[in-house]
C-alpha cells in the first residue's frame, strides 16, 4: 500500500467513526412505535428548540399527584411546516395528547398528535415531513 492509500483509508475510517454517533443521536429507538399512550393534561412548557422540541405536559394521576410527561418532536422548522407555532401551547393550555411511549417506562413519548381542548384544534407534528 502506498502512503497515499493509507492516508485515504485512515481518513475514511475517521469520517465513519464520527458519522456513527451522529446517526445514533437522531434515532427514535428509545420509543416503542407499537404502543401508544393517550393522556390529558395541562402544558407546563413548550421547548420549541433545535434539534428536537419538547412539549412538557402535567398529567394528574388517579391519586391526585401530578406527573410531568415529555413529548418529543422535531425542531421548529419541521413543526412550522406542520402548522405548529411556538405560541400554540402556552403554559396552562389544556390538551389531549398521544405518543409512542419511552421503552424504559419513563414518562416520555414521541409526540404523535395533540388536541387543544379550548378550541378542539388538532396538531400533528409529523405533518411537517409531508412533501407538498
Amino acid at each position: 500500500m502506498t502512503k497515499r492509500s493509507i492516508l485515504a483509508l485512515v481518513g475514511a475510517l475517521a469520517l465513519g467513526a464520527v458519522a456513527i454517533p451522529a446517526g445514533a443521536h437522531h434515532s427514535a429507538a428509545m420509543f416503542d412505535p407499537a404502543k401508544e399512550v393517550a393522556l390529558t393534561g395541562v402544558v407546563k412548557e413548550f421547548q420549541y428548540t433545535n434539534p428536537h422540541s419538547w412539549l412538557l405536559v402535567d398529567v394528574k394521576n388517579k391519586d391526585g399527584s401530578v406527573t410531568t410527561w415529555g413529548f418529543e418532536a422535531e425542531g421548529p422548522s419541521t413543526l412550522l411546516r406542520a402548522g405548529i407555532h411556538r405560541g400554540d401551547f402556552a403554559p396552562g393550555t389544556a390538551i389531549a395528547i398521544k405518543g409512542s411511549p419511552h421503552r424504559d417506562g419513563r414518562p416520555a413519548a414521541a409526540w404523535i398528535s395533540a388536541t387543544r381542548l379550548s378550541d378542539k384544534k388538532d396538531f400533528n407534528p409529523r405533518a411537517g415531513f409531508a412533501i407538498r
